[in-house]
C-alpha cells in the first residue's frame, strides 16, 4: 500500500485519543451490498467483505490524526494520477510505458513488466481513495469512471488471455494480479459481470493451478504465499470454491521446517533465493501474506487448519522477534531491501528503512495473533506495544510507515490500557543455517552477519544493492540502550564507505558494482562459520574469505554483558591492495560533531581529518560508545563527510544527493599483509570514564590465544571462557581434539555450563578436557557419549555433524 503521509506535528497522546474514538471509517463510504448478501448466506460475499475490511481497515476515525492527513494525502495522490491518465497504446500513463517492443526476459523487458505492476498499483490507490472515507474523493464519480477506464485499458492492452508474460515473472504472476484482485473486490459492485469475468480469465491465464502443483522453483516460501493469495482471492471473486480450497491446501508446504533451500529452519533461520537470509524482507511478505490468509479464511469452510501451522506461529518468537529491536527490523536479514531507501518515483518521498520494515512486520504479528491462541496473542500484543512505544526514530503514531488498515490495528493496540508493553528478552541467539547471531543485554543489542558456502556474501539483482559486497564479511551492527535506533536508518547505505562497514576485515581492492553473481550466487569457499551459546553469552567465529579477492582472516567475537571482545588473526592478502579491519564506523548524521577521544585526549572535529596513534589503549566516541585495545594497538582514526545517492546503490533510487558524517576506527594491516591480527573490546553506550577504567583494569580480560590456530579469551569476573579452536589444541585449561567452538560459563551458584558447537558440521567424534575440578554432570545432550569428573572434566562427543551447528550444552556442578 502506498498511502503514506509526510511527517506531521501531532502528538502520540493525540493519536491515542483519536484511536480510542469510534469513527465513521466504514460507514462514511459506499453502500456495502456484500454485507447484506453475507447475511443471506453468501459465503463468498462474506469473504469479499472481510477482505475489504482487511484492506481498508476499520474502527478508526477519518477526522482524527494521523488518519485525516493520511486519507487526504491518499485522495490527493489518487486525484493526481486520475488527472494524469492518458490511455495510449502500450501505456496508461506517459511515465509508465509497459508496452515492450521486443518482449523477452532481458533487463529492458524487466523494466517494462515492472511498469505493468506500477500501473495496476496506481489504479489500486485510486480505488482505495474512492472507497475510503475522508479522501475528498470518496464515491467520486470521475474517479470511479477513471478506475473503470484503467481496468479496461490494462485488460485490453496487456493483462489478458491472448498475451504472453515478459520480463520478470513476478510482475505477471504476483504483482499485477494481486493489485487487480484488490481493485476488483474494492470496486466489486461497480465493475459489472463482463469486467469481472475478464479479470478472472486473465488471472487464470497467467496464474494457472500448476504454479502450486510442486513446491519448488519460484513457488516456495514468501512467493508461494503470494501465489496462494492470488488463487484465494480469485476464487472468492467469482465464487469458485475449488480455487479457494486449492489456495488453502497450497499453503501447507510452507509450514514444515526445511534443511536446505528456501523456507523456515528449526534454528529460526529464514532463507529465500536459496542462499540469502531474508527474515526482514521476504520474511515480511511471508508473515504479511499468512496473517491475511489466516484472517480472511478463518471461520469459513476454507479455514487453514493444518496442524503444522503451529510451526509458523512459533516463528514469531523464534525467528522474527530476535531481529526486531525497538521497532526496527535489522538490516542484516533484509537482503536487497536495504538499498531501497528512497525511490526515484515516490511522490511522497517516504524512506523505506529498518524502522519501516520493522513496523510492517510488527503489524503483521498483530494480525496473525487473531488466528493464534489467546496466550500467544496476549504475548505478541505486549511485545508489539513495547517495540512500538520504544521507537523514537520511526514513531509509528506519525503515520508515515503504515497504511491505513495496519495503522488502525496499531491504534487499537496502543489505546488498549490493558496491554502493558513487554521488554525485549535478553540473551544470545545463533542462527547457524543463515550465518547470523543476535545478542541482547540491558545495555545494548547487537547482531553479526557472516557468509559461507551456504550463505552469500550479499545479494544483488534487479539493479539493487550493487555495493553490498562486504555486508557478509563479519559486519557488526549494534545499538546501545538510550542512544536511539537511527544508526543504520539515517541515510546510511548510500553514504557509508562500502569498504569500511563496521566489524569487517576487507581488502581495499576496487570492486565493480554488482561484483560476483546475482541473486546470492557469490559465496566464500568455507564452512567455518557459526557460534556456541548458553543462551546468555556467545562465542562466534568466521573464516573470512574475500569477495573476488585473496583476502583471508580468522575472526572471533565473544559477547558479554556490556561488551563484545573482537579478535582477528591470520589476516593475509595478495591483491596489491591495503587490508583493514574496521573496528567501527559510526554514522554521525548530517551535521554531527560527536567528540572522539583517544587515550583521554580529544581529537579535532573538523572534516576531513585522520590520524594514526601508534600505541592506543582506548578510544571513545561521545554519545556512541567506547573501545579498548588490550596491550595497545596501532589505531587509525578518521572523520569524513560522505555524499552519495540512493540511485548509486539501486537503479530505481532517488538521484538526490545525501550527505552524512562518519567517524571510523581502523586497524590498518598495510598492503598484502601476512598473518596480521587485531584485538578490540567494543563497549556500546559506555561513557568516557567507564571506557578508561576498563582499559586500566588489566585483569578484567585475558586473551589466551589470538592466532590462525586458536582464538580464546577469559573474563574471570563473569566466569566466562570462550575459545575458537580453528585447529585442535590447548588454550588455557581447555583441550579439544577437533575443530570446535567452546564456551564455558562458571556461575556463582557452583554450577557451570560447557557449550560446544561444530560450525563445519563435519566432526564425527570429539573429546574435550577442562582442567577444573568437577563434582558431577547434571545434564547433557544425546551427543555426549561419555563423561568423566573429578580433578578435571572429560567429555566425549559422538557424531556432531548432524547437529546443524547448534550448541550442545552440558551442565555440571563444580567443586
Amino acid at each position: 500500500m502506498t498511502s503514506h503521509t509526510p511527517s506531521s506535528s501531532w502528538s502520540r497522546r493525540g493519536f491515542l485519543a483519536s484511536a480510542a474514538a469510534t469513527g465513521a471509517a466504514l460507514t462514511a463510504g459506499l453502500p456495502r451490498p456484500a454485507v447484506a448478501a453475507a447475511g443471506e448466506g453468501d459465503a463468498f460475499a462474506a469473504l469479499r467483505a472481510k477482505w475489504r475490511a482487511l484492506y481498508l481497515g476499520e474502527g478508526f476515525s477519518p477526522t482524527a490524526e494521523p488518519f485525516r492527513s493520511k486519507l487526504a494525502t491518499l485522495g490527493a495522490q489518487a486525484g493526481a494520477w486520475r488527472d494524469a491518465m492518458a490511455p495510449a497504446d502500450g501505456s496508461l500513463w506517459p511515465d509508465a510505458v509497459f508496452g515492450d517492443p521486443d518482449p523477452d526476459t532481458d533487463t529492458e523487458s524487466y523494466g517494462y513488466s515492472e511498469r505493468v505492476q506500477t500501473s495496476y498499483e496506481r489504479v489500486r490507490v485510486m480505488a482505495e481513495a474512492f472507497c475510503q472515507p475522508g479522501t475528498g474523493l470518496t464515491g467520486d464519480e470521475s474517479l470511479r469512471a477513471a478506475v473503470l477506464t484503467a481496468v479496461d485499458h490494462l485488460g485490453a492492452q496487456v493483462y489478458n488471455t491472448s498475451r504472453a508474460p515478459y520480463g520478470n515473472w513476478y510482475n505477471f504472476q504476483i504483482g499485477a494480479p494481486q493489485r487487480l484482485l484488490d481493485i476488483a473486490i474494492l470496486m466489486y459492485e461497480h465493475l459489472g459481470a463482463e469486467r469481472l469475468t475478464a479479470a478472472v480469465e486473465a488471472i487464470d491465464h497467467f496464474v494457472p493451478d500448476s504454479l502450486v502443483a510442486k513446491y519448488t522453483g519460484t513457488s516456495t516460501g514468501a512467493n508461494r504465499i503470494d501465489l496462494c493469495r492470488v488463487l484465494a482471492l480469485r476464487g472468492i471473486l467469482d465464487g469458485t470454491a475449488a480455487k479457494v480450497a486449492l489456495a488453502r491446501d497450497a499453503v501447507s508446504p510452507v509450514f514444515p521446517y526445511v534443511t536446505s533451500g528456501d523456507g523456515l529452519y528449526a534454528d529460526g533461520s529464514l532463507i529465500q533465493h536459496t542462499y540469502v537470509p531474508y527474515t526482514g524482507s521476504y520474511g515480511a511478505v511471508l508473515i504479511d501474506g499468512l496473517s491475511k490468509l489466516f484472517a480472511l479464511l478463518g471461520g469459513s469452510a476454507w479455514a487453514i487448519t493444518d496442524s503444522k501451522r503451529q510451526i509458523f506461529l512459533d516463528a514469531v518468537e523464534d525467528a522474527y522477534a530476535p531481529f526486531l529491536h525497538d521497532g526496527l527490523m535489522m538490516d542484516n536479514v533484509s537482503g536487497r531491501a536495504v538499498s531501497r531507501g528512497l525511490a526515484a518515483n515516490d511522490p511522497l518521498r517516504i524512506q523505506q528503512d529498518d524502522h519501516a520494515r520493522g513496523h510492517g512486520v510488527i503489524a503483521s504479528i498483530l494480525l496473525l495473533g487473531q488466528g493464534a491462541s489467546a496466550e500467544e496473542n496476549a504475548r505478541w500484543r505486549a511485545l508489539a506495544k513495547g517495540w512500538y512505544t520504544r521507537d523514537r526514530v520511526g514513531d509509528v503514531t506519525a503515520g508515515r510507515t503504515l497504511g491505513v488498515a495496519a495503522l488502525s490495528r496499531v491504534a487499537s493496540l496502543l489505546a488498549d490500557a490493558a496491554v502493558k508493553p513487554a521488554a525485549e528478552p535478553t540473551g544470545h541467539r545463533v542462527f547457524p543455517s543463515m550465518a547470523r547471531a543476535t545478542h541482547r543485554t540491558k545495555r545494548f543489542t547487537a547482531s553479526v552477519s557472516m557468509s559461507s558456502k551456504a550463505i552469500t556474501f550479499y545479494e544483488h539483482g534487479n539493479g539493487e544493492n550493487v555495493r553490498g559486497w562486504h555486508t557478509g564479511s563479519g559486519m557488526l551492527y549494534w545499538w546501545a540502550e538510550g542512544t536511539g535506533g537511527g544508526q543504520y536508518s539515517d541515510g546510511y547505505w548510500p553514504t557509508v564507505d562500502p569498504y569500511r562497514l563496521p566489524g569487517t576485515t576487507v581488502s581495499r581492492k576496487p570492486l565493480a558494482d554488482a561484483e560476483g553473481g546475482a541473486w546470492g550466487a557469490s559465496r566464500p569457499d568455507t564452512t567455518w562459520v557459526g557460534g556456541a551459546t548458553d543462551g546468555t553469552y556467545g562465542a562466534l567465529a568466521q573464516d573470512v574469505r574475500g569477495l573476488s579477492s585473496t583476502l583471508r582472516a580468522k575472526k572471533s567475537w565473544f559477547f558479554l554483558d556490556d561488551a563484545v571482545v573482537c579478535l582477528g588473526a591470520g589476516i593475509s592478502g595478495a591483491d596489491g591492495a591495503g587490508v583493514e579491519s574496521v573496528l567501527d564506523t559510526r554514522n554521525l548524521g548530517a551535521s554531527g560533531t560527536a567528540r572522539l577521544t583517544v587515550d583521554g585526549r580529544a581529537q579535532p572535529v573538523l572534516h576531513p581529518w585522520n590520524a594514526t596513534f601508534p600505541r592506543a589503549s582506548w578510544a571513545h566516541v561521545a554519545g556512541h560508545g567506547g573501545y579498548v585495545f588490550p596491550g595497545g594497538t596501532s589505531l587509525t582514526a578518521l572523520r569524513e563527510e560522505r555524499t552519495g545517492t540512493w540511485k548509486s546503490i539501486n537503479g530505481g533510487g532517488s538521484a538526490d544527493p545525501v550527505t552524512r558524517r562518519y567517524v571510523s576506527l581502523l586497524a590498518d594491516h598495510g598492503t598484502d599483509p601476512t598473518d596480521a591480527s587485531y584485538a578490540c573490546v567494543l563497549m556500546p553506550g559506555a561513557d568516557e570514564p567507564r571506557t578508561a577504567a576498563r582499559a586500566a583494569d588489566r585483569g578484567w580480560l585475558h586473551i589466551d590465544a589470538n592466532s590462525g590456530a586458536q582464538q580464546g579469551v577469559r573474563v574471570p569476573s563473569l566466569g566466562i571462557t570462550g575459545v575458537t579452536f580453528w585447529e585442535p589444541g590447548t588454550v588455557g585449561r581447555v583441550t579439544v581434539d577437533a575443530p570446535l567452538i567452546v564456551q564455558i560459563h562458571e556461575k556463582r551458584d557452583g554450577t557451570a555450563t560447557v557449550t560446544v558447537a561444530d560450525p563445519n558440521r563435519s566432526v564425527r567424534g570429539a573429546t574435550l578436557v577442562w582442567r577444573r575440578p568437577v563434582r558431577e554432570v547434571t545434564s547433557k545432550p544425546g551427543s555426549v557419549t561419555a563423561a568423566t569428573t573429578g580433578s578435571e572434566l572429560g567429555l566425549v562427543f559422538g557424531d556432531l555433524s548432524a547437529t546443524g551447528g547448534l550448541s550442545q550444552k552440558v551442565t555440571v556442578r563444580v567443586r
